[in-house]
């Protein structure tokens, strides 16, 4: 009996519609990396095998191939993938060989519910903003949230995290609420268990020193709704990092 096929087999395009799609335009980086990490490390795209073209890759997530770029710079960087030049060139994951410092930061992340502490830090952080807009800062504390911002600004890439934590640390604190900037530090020092385990980005680093200086912005001119926004999304932009690396 003659089998007829009605449709091809899944190629590697069909492989990755569940995970590739469209980004957001404010965190277009961040949510493109996270999207081409869990291509490769939930394997729809095998050790060896080559990943689609930058311009179909690009054009699924709508983003600039200069951001593409940038994201398979990173893939690179960590070990994921290689570039390969040549007719039969292109960008190829790399098998994963598990090792100590894997196993343990598996360890590390298993202790956490990652999505959790996510969700709870953006409703504190996102509040912290709305509040401190809403209801204004005296001069002292201006003065306080200017020079947390430009210690951001200054420091130098090994203190950065430091920085960025004091910063919004400042903020919960200058939102009036004890109970808010307790809770805020305690899933602050659980988000930067987290952050130890990825590496600084600077594409990212700079990104987020936009957010920060918009939010501040917003904080100082009153604007509530602008500093719950931006907060929200500085917020995405952190989440998708570590969903992409750790999820």
């Amino acid at each position: 009996m003659k089998v007829i096929r009605t449709s091809e087999p899944p190629g590697p395009v069909d492989r990755l519609a569940s995970v590739l799609r469209p980004v957001r335009a404010g965190n277009g980086f961040e949510e493109a990396l996270e999207q081409v990490l869990q291509v490769v490390r939930l394997g729809l795209v095998p050790g060896g095998e080559r990943l689609p073209a930058e311009r179909e890759l690009a054009e699924r997530m709508g983003i600039s191939r200069v951001t593409l770029r940038e994201v398979l710079k990173v893939l690179q960087e960590q070990g994921l993938v290689e570039s390969r030049r040549g007719r039969y060139g292109g960008t190829f994951v790399l098998p994963r060989v598990q090792g100590p410092d894997e196993a343990e930061l598996r360890r590390r992340i298993a202790a956490v519910d990652m999505e959790d502490a996510l969700r709870f830090r953006e409703v504190l952080e996102v509040g912290a903003a709305g509040l401190c807009a809403a209801h204004g800062l005296e001069p002292a504390g201006a003065r306080r949230l200017r020079a947390a911002l430009a210690a951001t600004r200054d420091a130098p890439l090994a203190d950065y995290r430091r920085q960025d934590t004091l910063l919004h640390l400042t903020l919960a604190e200058l939102s009036g609420s004890p109970s808010l900037a307790g809770r805020y530090a305690a899933v602050r020092a659980t988000v930067n268990d987290l952050l130890d385990c990825i590496p600084l980005l600077v594409r990212n680093l700079e990104h987020s020193q936009h957010q920060h200086t918009a939010l501040v912005e917003a904080v100082l001119d009153g604007d509530a709704d602008a500093a719950r926004e931006v907060m929200r999304e500085h917020c995405a932009g952190t989440a998708a990092l570590l969903r992409g690396f750790l999820a």
